[in-house]
């Protein structure tokens, strides 16, 4: 089986990057209870969503994510029982593109890079399983089984099977 596996707000925490990022530039408090069911740049005053909307082109941004709760574990054991990719929309930040890779050399090196695909669009992918957290992908993956991994963006999306978290996953898959 090939399972495909988005980075951003799947095994890396961009969502609460940009909470963290907004909160230092603008001495601001703004938590991830208060952005349920929004993206953050919506959940903060209008003169300030742009700053956020830039995040993912500043230095830095992808490079200094933190991994998502229990995601290498379980993502390791995916990795020697399956055919394991990381598949992310990376071509829209380009310098995004090398912190990725880099990020995955610390925090997921036994994902060989050979296994990484840092893309424009996600419905090219041809296999079983795309985990991702942008209903938009999953609509178009041709796959059998399209797995919506929540995050707080996307509680109310509906339509998918979900993935509440890597313990969710690690139950369906391992």
């Amino acid at each position: 089986m090939t399972l495909f596996v988005d980075m951003d707000e799947v095994i890396a925490d961009t969502y609460g990057a940009h909470v963290e990022w907004y909160n230092k530039d603008f001495n601001a408090a703004l938590t991830l209870e208060e952005c349920h069911g929004k993206e953050v740049w919506q959940m903060v005053p209008e003169k300030h969503q742009q700053s956020v909307r830039l995040h993912a082109t500043r230095p830095g941004f992808f490079r200094t994510l933190d991994p998502i709760a229990n995601s290498r574990e379980v993502l390791k054991e995916l990795n020697n029982k399956y055919e394991v990719f990381i598949a992310s929309a990376a071509m829209q930040f380009p310098n995004s593109l090398q912190e990725k890779s880099d990020w995955l050399d610390e925090h997921f090196p036994f994902i060989h890079w050979k296994n990484r695909i840092l893309c424009g669009e996600k419905h090219i992918l041809k296999g079983d399983v795309l985990i991702d957290d942008r209903s938009y992908n999953l609509q178009r993956f041709t796959g059998e089984r399209p797995l919506l991994f929540t995050s707080p963006h996307n509680v109310h999306t509906n339509g998918f099977e979900r993935a509440m978290d890597w313990e969710d996953i690690a139950a369906k898959f391992l």
